[in-house]
């Protein structure tokens, strides 16, 4: 008998989908509302709805047999559900969301639903020192524990992101720019790990990752993960969490944390930082501009000795 489905994935999914991973993911986009079902027979959940969010996966919401709300994640490269799922393994126990049930001939994954609702519980106050303290318990949990068959950050920086800047930062008209990205990249070249500091890390630090419990704790979800210098993910919440606000607090917050010394921390911020200012003037992004002010105040005078 073929299990009950919750009928075609949502419209956002397919576009997010398609746009991501291009025509090819069409016949998957088919098969995922099956993928889910079978999962969910299998691990005797049941279905209730789509929950219409992410780029690589298609997400529904079900409940155990005893109640407990879950995520039922079913994603397009087995590749990365293999990544995801192995970090979150290795993090388990920590400030992440729990595997539940996994199935690795479907690349679907059944996670605890944080916060009993889809993105979480409203975060209590300022939350800059409690999300530092879960990305630095996460890296502790790397280090301690077996490390996964998980890609490394020598290998992204090396054969991805270094490639990508120099391509864009040759090929597009970058104006008043150009001489800000070409003082960037002059100091890639002397980007080094400091192979101490080697964990899993989590290297997807948007906000939208980080969501909280009921009792306003941080959880990190959703990684793309490789295994690398911690200074690596520090440098990319300092960037990313909020191109708008506390990015020197941030990069002091997470000096202290982690007692990795800022200048250690900067030259990872200033090389992502402007491997999004490419790729956000590439594709006309919004935040073009908010991007171009971070990456200005990286490379502004005395950074490195504030504390």
């Amino acid at each position: 008998m073929t299990p009950q489905t919750l009928g075609d994935v949502p419209l956002g999914c397919r576009r997010r989908l398609l746009d991501h991973y291009g025509p090819a993911a069409e016949s998957w986009l088919r098969d995922a509302p099956f993928l889910l079902a079978e999962a969910a027979e299998r691990w005797q959940l049941s279905l209730k709805s789509y929950h219409d969010a992410g780029h690589a996966s298609a997400v529904a919401l079900a409940n155990s047999l005893d109640g407990r709300p879950l995520i039922l994640k079913a994603w397009y490269e087995p590749l990365r559900y293999r990544h995801e799922t192995a970090a979150l393994r290795t993090w388990a126990g920590g400030p992440t969301a729990e595997v539940v049930d996994f199935a690795d001939d479907l690349a679907v994954a059944a996670l605890e639903l944080v916060g009993s609702r889809p993105g979480g519980s409203v975060p209590i106050g300022c939350n800059r020192q409690v999300v530092a303290a879960a990305l630095q318990v996460v890296h502790k949990l790397g280090q301690r524990r077996t490390n996964p068959d998980l890609p490394t950050l020598d290998y992204f920086v090396q054969e991805v992101m270094l490639p990508r800047i120099r391509q864009r930062a040759r090929s597009l008209d970058l104006g008043t720019r150009s001489a800000l990205v070409e003082e960037v990249c002059a100091g890639l070249p002397s980007l080094r790990e400091d192979p101490t500091r080697t964990t899993v890390l989590h290297a997807d630090l948007y906000p939208e990752n980080v969501i909280f419990d009921g009792a306003g704790h941080p959880r990190l979800i959703d990684p793309h993960p490789l295994i690398g210098d911690a200074a690596f993910d520090w440098a990319f919440w300092t960037v990313y969490y909020d191109l708008e606000a506390e990015v020197t607090e941030r990069l002091t917050t997470a000096a202290r944390m982690s007692r990795i010394p800022i200048p250690h921390i900067t030259p990872w911020c200033r090389a992502l930082a402007v491997d999004g200012l490419l790729y956000y003037a590439e594709i006309g992004d919004p935040a073009e501009p908010k991007i171009e002010q971070v990456l200005s105040l990286l490379m502004a005078s005395g950074l490195e000795g504030a504390r």
